[in-house]
C-alpha cells in the first residue's frame, strides 16, 4: 500500500489548491518551483485527475504558506472523528483527528486502524523532529530502512523522520495514535 489520500480527499485538497493559489496571484509553474513539485502534477492535483501523496501534498501545503490540515478542513471546523484520509478495501483506515498550527511547524494528530496484510508507507520528512506512535491494541511493526521496530499494545515510541517508514498490523488488527510534526519550510510565511 501507498501513502495515496482517498481520491474524495484528493479532489477536496485539489479544489482548495488551485483557490489559494489564484488567491495569491500565483501561476502554476510559480506554485512548481515554491514547492519543488512538477507543474504537471500539480495541475493533475488541481483537477482532481491525481491522487497524490501525503507528502506531496504537504509540499504544495507549506508551499502556499498553508498546511495539509488545513487544506482538508481540520483547523476551520474539526469533525468529532477528524477526517478520514486514507482506507483500503480489506479495512484499514487513517483519520487526522486534529491539528495545531504554529509559525514554525504544524503537528497532527491521527488516528489508525491496520488490517493485517495492509501496510502504510511514508516517505522522508527531512527536518522534521520525530514522530510519536502510541499503539492502543495490537501491535504494529514500523520498518525503516533496514531496521524493525514492534510496538505492542499500551506502549510507545518515538520514530526518526528522515528515512522511508512502512507501517504493518502483526496481530490481526492494531489500533494506534500517531503525532506528527511538520516544519514550515524557511522564507514561506
Amino acid at each position: 500500500m501507498s501513502e495515496q489520500i482517498r481520491p474524495d480527499v484528493a479532489r477536496l485538497v485539489g479544489d482548495r489548491i488551485r483557490t489559494l493559489r489564484t488567491e495569491q496571484g500565483l501561476s502554476v509553474v510559480g506554485l512548481a518551483e515554491r514547492s519543488g513539485v512538477s507543474r504537471r502534477m500539480l495541475t493533475q492535483v488541481e483537477l482532481g485527475q491525481a491522487n497524490p501523496s501525503l507528502s506531496t501534498v504537504d509540499k504544495i501545503a507549506g508551499a502556499l504558506g498553508t498546511s495539509f490540515a488545513t487544506l482538508v478542513g481540520v483547523q476551520d471546523r474539526p469533525a468529532p472523528d477528524g477526517v478520514e484520509v486514507w482506507s483500503t478495501t480489506a479495512g484499514s483506515w487513517a483519520y487526522l483527528v486534529n491539528a495545531v498550527e504554529t509559525p514554525e511547524a504544524t503537528v497532527e494528530l491521527w488516528t489508525w486502524h491496520l488490517v493485517r496484510g495492509d501496510s502504510y508507507g511514508t516517505g522522508p520528512a527531512v527536518g522534521a523532529p520525530p514522530s510519536m506512535v502510541h499503539v492502543s491494541s495490537g501491535e504494529v511493526r514500523v520498518r525503516a530502512g533496514d531496521a524493525e521496530l514492534r510496538i505492542g499494545e499500551r506502549h510507545s515510541a518515538r520514530l526518526d523522520a528522515d528515512q522511508d517508514r512502512a507501517f504493518e498490523a502483526v496481530t490481526p488488527i492494531a489500533d494506534f495514535v500517531w503525532v506528527v510534526t511538520i516544519p514550515r519550510r524557511p522564507g514561506r510565511d
